[in-house]
């Protein structure tokens, strides 16, 4: 959520930056300065009024103890009819204080300078390339078919139990998974990420926090009897636990990691482009999460792209990193870049990780807060990024090391798989 003083600044900045995202911000955010204005006026009605009424209430026990009664009953009905009056002032200041924040709920963060200009995923800008290119020749298999020839991935059974995306994993596809799910652990733990095991449902306050809700609130699957969500990664329940806090400036920067299945609708999704892993309903993942002085948020930005490359590379995985144009950024996001594996099958690119900086805009929501030498509270940063996505790992995995005599396992994993090829 933008802060009132962002928005005070300059608003003609914020209307500006908020149209790289293809959002026209002219009405909400002259809107919330008008909103601002009236809950300034109401907030000093109801101090000058305050002051009276402290002014007539220390008056009444000297006009009695003087005998004048008359004007101290007087002085005690100018101070019931000020009550009155603040009662109104309040109840109008509460109802100005919930537009302002609904408003405010409904603006996107502003993009960072750095963010390009664009309206959808063509516009997005290549950073940077790496990994070996795989060349597999015409006969190569796509990994739903190397999962049904190894019975490794079972897309039918998950259907016959749940649904369409959401695949049961067999034997050693089952061991890779969890290959994966450790490998990605360790090394986070390596790169000084603390791990948390973090609930799969958050409650409504958890889900605005981190910006799913409102906007993303139709992608997430809602159990509406208890009005629990299933969360869509594990930052919202990590990220979460900075949730009105005022942390101390010694204990930043804050580095956790988690696993989690993760839970998406992802209504509307359909066509070839999500056959097999390639858009799952459920999926693990395994994410990074930080908090940090606002000084010291894009050097931190800049280590995670260093940790997500490190691990692509040590899995052998040809890889690049997205600078996501405006059109392509989420809601919450100033910054994100995407990393896209090659999946030689299919020939063509698989996003597996998204690395943001939000700068304050998760922080504002959620009131994570740490106390500066200046003694005064200042709002964090938050960031996070996969660290990794499984699904489209495994799937340039499986297709990507396919050979004549099974599927070659990268030799980082065996000591978590206890097999070196998929027979």
């Amino acid at each position: 959520m933008l802060t009132l003083q962002q928005i005070k600044e300059n608003p003609e900045r914020v209307i500006a930056r908020l149209a790289v995202k293809g959002f026209d911000g002219k009405e909400p955010i002259e809107s919330v300065i008008s909103l601002d204005n009236k809950r300034r006026s109401l907030q000093l009605q109801s101090d000058t009024l305050s002051a009276e009424l402290n002014k007539l209430a220390s008056s009444i026990g000297g006009l009695m103890k003087a005998g004048q009664k008359a004007e101290a009953e007087e002085a005690k009905a100018k101070v019931a009819e000020i009550k009155d009056k603040q009662k109104t002032f309040a109840e109008e200041l509460a109802q100005t204080e919930a537009e302002i924040r609904e408003m405010l709920l409904s603006v996107p963060n502003v993009p960072y300078e750095g963010v390009p200009e664009g309206k959808s995923a063509a516009d997005n800008v290549v950073e940077k390339t790496g990994g070996p290119m795989p060349d597999l020749g015409e006969n190569a298999l796509p990994h739903w078919d190397l999962a049904k020839k190894y019975n490794i991935i079972d897309f039918d059974l998950g259907v016959k139990i749940t649904g369409a995306g959401f695949p049961v994993y067999i034997g050693k596809g089952a061991r890779l998974q969890r290959a994966l799910i450790q490998f990605f652990l360790d090394e986070a733990g390596k790169s000084g990420y603390t791990e948390i095991q973090p609930p799969y449902v958050v409650n409504e306050a958890s889900g605005i926090g981190t910006g799913q809700l409102p906007d993303k609130e139709g992608q997430m699957y809602h159990c509406q009897l208890d009005n629990l969500y299933l969360i869509p990664t594990a930052e919202v329940p990590v990220t979460n636990l900075y949730r009105d806090v005022i942390l101390t400036a010694d204990k930043l920067p804050i580095k956790n990691c988690a696993y989690s299945a993760c839970f998406r609708r992802e209504a509307g999704s359909y066509g070839k482009d999500v056959r097999g892993l390639n858009r799952l309903h459920q999926f693990d993942k395994v994410e990074i999460v930080r908090i940090e002085k606002p000084e010291n948020s894009y050097a931190a930005l800049e280590e995670m792209k260093d940790h997500v490359q490190g691990l692509l590379d040590k899995l052998g995985l040809p890889w690049h990193i997205l600078r996501l144009c405006g059109g392509d950024m989420s809601f919450t996001s100033a910054i994100t870049f995407d990393f896209e594996v090659f999946s030689a099958a299919q020939k063509r690119w698989l996003e597996v990780s998204s690395v943001s900086n939000f700068e304050t805009y998760q922080a504002n929501r959620l009131k994570c807060r740490y106390r500066g030498e200046d003694k005064k509270t200042h709002l964090c940063h938050t960031l996070n990024g996969s660290a990794l996505a499984l699904p489209r790992i495994m799937a340039a995995l499986l297709e990507n090391n396919q050979t004549p005599n099974g599927i070659v396992v990268p030799e980082v994993l065996r000591r978590y798989t206890g097999f070196d090829i998929i027979d």
